[in-house]
């Protein structure tokens, strides 16, 4: 057997190709991005690889390949849950035949998500078993386990990395085997057809299920308990693995229950682990939900245990845990002495507030709208992506973010409640499709005054630069047809959709001027390529004895490759991309290219 360090997405990726997964679909979403991108990469050449349009999409694709016994995986981050609950719901009553297992990568921090919620709680309220991985390794040879359990119980499985599981990386056995799955194909049968009467039968199964599968998670063989003592520590995912290594920093072995099944709870083993014990420290990412089943289970079986965590202020109740965490929580709650920290303090880390890259035209868009609404009242609705950057100074264009597509509907409420704002709704190309096209049909339809501005960078760039229905490329290495954007929007009744060029400031700010100008809903899609997809242009140089020091250039754009020196303003010949904005907006012209 070969070692092979992989990050833990990539340990998913490669352990359900290792469990014989036929069928891989989900969207883009840090952190879950690479598990998809791992299954493409080594494809061995009969499993289907996508990127859905959305979630949604993704969940229902992956449930009819299930439905045809074909092992299905579909990959999202927490909030694409929300996006794919709708089927997620009904997956529960209806089942499957072949094996589907739902990754949803959680984002404690959150580090790059609108939300911290833990998809845990989406398993309780579908009633499906969930897989909480507490390493790479783990989620390696667990998400076969979460393909077994799901077809042995025949329903959906969840399995839920946390943020520290899916970019950490370790060392992992690879065997080179691949369990042979061999799809029987659809059979016709009635159960397939979600009615009433038939939810209200496989609602009583559900139910009837659930303590079994309790039951069998209780000998599941990554759930144990460890250790003797008085006091016990509980932990969960990620969490888990923080406490042991903070507890063999100590040399101390309290005893201790990894719980890798928060729901159905491993009831059985659970009560094993609080027999003979006063206290109970829980450790866990990011709700207390494995508190809450232990808090449950002492008043149900009157035990005399006293259960420490999120809600009794033992732990944090918000943000990603760490070992330093789990240390400092561990010996309060032994009685221990804090580490004295060694040396001298470390120096604070500069701030570094996110920013738009230099030379992304998503600033130039930005710029372009401002110009042209300057003196007029216009409210700006954002949506999730990079330019969602453009609420920073010195751009300040970004009103309102909610989550994906919701820039074009809430700037539809924006409007009946306001109508003398003028009224934009910024929205990148994958999100358009994603999300965004209902929103854009709703205000044709109500007859809205809104002004859609589409950032079409010809990537999905914010998760990673991947391939959309606009690029004409699929994961399957595909050349496909291109759905053209303003086609689709001309489709829908929209009645003036312009392209333009961001970084042609003069054109870019007369189409959006015509555009505001048109009742109902209007378009301009703003065409030029993500920097990191495209080669660059000339660099762009300050001409010093031209430069006045007024400071427009940086004061208007904010562009990271400008910077001043010696009072005149110098652009950072490693930064500049050459998309010549700066140039544009230099009152003096003293801003110019040179040949790269």
């Amino acid at each position: 057997m070969a070692k092979q360090l992989v990050m833990g997405n990539e340990a998913i990726g490669l352990g359900a190709l290792r469990a014989g997964v036929g069928f891989v679909c989900g969207y883009p979403g840090t952190p879950s991005t690479e598990i998809l991108e791992t299954v493409a990469k080594h494809n061995p050449g009969d499993v289907y690889v996508e990127w859905s349009v959305n979630e949604k999409a993704a969940m229902e694709a992956a449930a009819g390949a299930a439905y045809a016994g074909a092992r299905a995986m579909v990959t999202m981050k927490q909030v694409g849950l929300n996006v794919a609950s709708d089927p997620l719901m009904s997956l529960a009553y209806i089942g499957v035949k072949g094996g589907m297992v739902i990754v949803a990568a959680d984002d404690p921090g959150p580090i790059s998500s609108q939300t911290e919620q833990d998809t845990r709680h989406f398993a309780r309220f579908s009633k499906l078993p969930v897989f909480d991985p507490a390493s790479p390794e783990e989620a390696f040879e667990m998400i076969a386990d979460a393909f077994d359990y799901s077809e042995k119980y025949q329903t959906p499985v969840l399995l839920r990395p946390t943020t520290r599981v899916c970019h950490g990386c370790a060392s992992i056995e690879m065997d080179g085997g691949r369990k042979k799955i061999t799809p029987q194909g659809f059979l016709k049968d009635s159960k397939w057809v979600i009615f009433p009467r038939l939810t209200y039968q496989n609602h009583k199964k559900i139910e009837a299920r659930w303590p079994v599968l309790g039951e069998d998670f209780s000998a599941y063989r990554f759930n144990e308990v460890t250790g003797g003592g008085k006091k016990g520590i509980a932990a969960g995912g990620v969490s888990a693995s923080y406490a042991k290594e903070a507890l063999a920093q100590m040399g101390k072995c309290p005893k201790f229950l990894k719980v890798a099944t928060p729901h159905p709870f491993p009831e059985r083993l659970a009560l094993s682990f609080l027999e003979g014990l006063d206290e109970v420290l829980v450790l866990e990412e990011l709700d207390p939900v494995i508190e809450r089943e232990l808090v449950y289970l002492c008043g149900k079986h009157h035990l005399p245990v006293r259960i420490c965590g999120k809600l009794t202020g033992h732990t944090p109740n918000a943000g990603e845990n760490s070992t330093e965490i789990a240390n400092t929580a561990i010996r309060s709650f032994l009685g221990l002495p804090q580490e004295e920290s060694m040396g001298a303090p470390l120096p604070s880390l500069p701030v570094r507030p996110p920013v738009l890259c230099a030379g992304c035209p998503h600033r130039a868009s930005f710029y372009a709208v401002k110009v042209a609404m300057k003196g007029k009242k216009a409210v700006f609705s954002g949506d999730i992506g990079c330019y969602t950057l453009g609420n920073a100074s010195p751009l300040d264009m970004v009103d309102t973010c909610l989550c994906m597509g919701a820039g074009v509907t809430v700037a539809q409420g924006l409007h009946r409640i306001e109508p003398d704002a003028v009224n934009f709704a910024f929205i990148g190309d994958s999100t358009f499709f994603h999300t965004g096209i209902p929103g854009v049909i709703n205000a044709v339809y109500n007859e809205t005054d809104i002004v859609l501005v589409v950032l079409d960078n010809a990537t999905t760039a914010m998760t990673g630069h991947q391939p959309h229905p606009g690029t004409g490329k699929t994961m399957m290495g595909e050349i496909s047809r291109k759905v053209d954007i303003a086609g689709v929007l001309g489709a829908v009744g929209v009645g003036h959709v312009a392209k333009a060029d961001p970084l042609d400031l003069k054109a870019a700010v007369e189409a959006v001027r015509e555009a505001a100008a048109v009742k109902g809903v209007s378009a301009v899609i703003f065409e030029s390529p993500c920097i990191a997809v495209t080669k660059p242009g000339p660099t762009y140089r300050v001409d010093a004895q031209r430069c006045t020091g007024c400071k427009r250039c940086i004061r208007e754009l904010g562009c990271p490759a400008m910077v001043l020196e010696n009072n005149k303003v110098k652009i950072e010949p490693s930064m500049c991309y050459g998309c010549s904005v700066c140039a544009q907006v230099c009152p003096f012209g003293a801003i110019g290219g040179e040949a790269k």
